[in-house]
């Protein structure tokens, strides 16, 4: 199976349900058994708790693939969030940058991802955020790399507009340097307003991106997303395995 088609599912999808118990049951329910966990459900300035939370996990059958998405702002403490995916074994942390701080924190950043052998992507999340489009983020992994890639959102890709964000084309053009994927889909309103949906049932094209990813080699972290639904989100989430499944054959 390829890295793009082994894929778990983010825990914000399950923000209603603050129970690591209950939420690892839902990523069962939904037919996965991975996870990347983020700071709803976990404080990730504390690693001995996290300890119980990934023991939780390990329990029900689901395997923490990655956490955040994590703000770095050149704080010492932020190691804690290496330690914490250390734990899990884990292999990526999905991150942000801030503007006022984001040299020294990916300074911060490549020794700590030398140390722990992890590798840090950073989300796209928008036009409105640093670090949502392609020429910052090229610029903040010229900085950062080998170390520091990009974890493509494909929804938040999407939301600043075809022509920069063609999460298709920016397959090749962060070929080598996409460490992670959360597979998400918008729909749009005329005014541009965003709203959830099934993946691959919105403005993605699923498998191109999917077939981009597997021509660039892919070997990073990948999760589904959707965050509709917020209090029964499990039948759209088997509908996105199902959307991802039929990619498989």
């Amino acid at each position: 199976m390829s890295a793009a088609l082994d894929y778990g599912v983010q825990s914000y999808c399950f923000r209603h349900f603050k129970d690591n118990a209950d939420v690892a049951q839902k990523v069962k329910d939904i037919g996965l058994n991975k996870i990347e966990v983020c700071a709803v459900h976990a404080d990730f300035n504390d690693p001995e708790d996290w300890k119980n939370h990934v023991k939780t996990y390990e329990d029900a059958g689901v395997s923490v693939i990655s956490i955040g998405v994590q703000t770095f702002t050149g704080n010492p403490s932020d190691k804690d969030f290496f330690e914490c995916a250390s734990i899990a074994g884990a292999k990526h942390i999905s991150c942000h940058f801030q503007l006022d701080s984001y040299a020294k924190a990916i300074a911060q950043v490549r020794g700590w991802s030398q140390e722990y052998g992890i590798r840090v992507g950073i989300h796209c999340h928008g036009g409105y955020s640093f670090g949502g489009q392609p020429a910052v983020l090229k610029h903040l992994i010229g900085l950062g790399g080998p170390e520091i890639g990009v974890c493509i959102d494909t929804a938040w890709a999407l939301q600043i507009g075809p022509r920069q964000g063609n999460p298709v084309k920016w397959t090749e053009d962060f070929a080598g340097q996409i460490y992670g994927v959360h597979y998400k889909d918008f729909v749009f309103d005329p005014d541009g307003q965003w709203h959830d949906t099934v993946v691959g049932e919105g403005t993605l094209d699923l498998k191109a991106f999917v077939d981009g990813l597997e021509k660039s080699g892919f070997d990073g972290m990948a999760v589904i997303e959707y965050e509709a639904d917020v209090e029964n989100p499990v039948p759209a989430l088997k509908n996105c395995v199902e959307k991802m499944r039929a990619l498989a054959g």
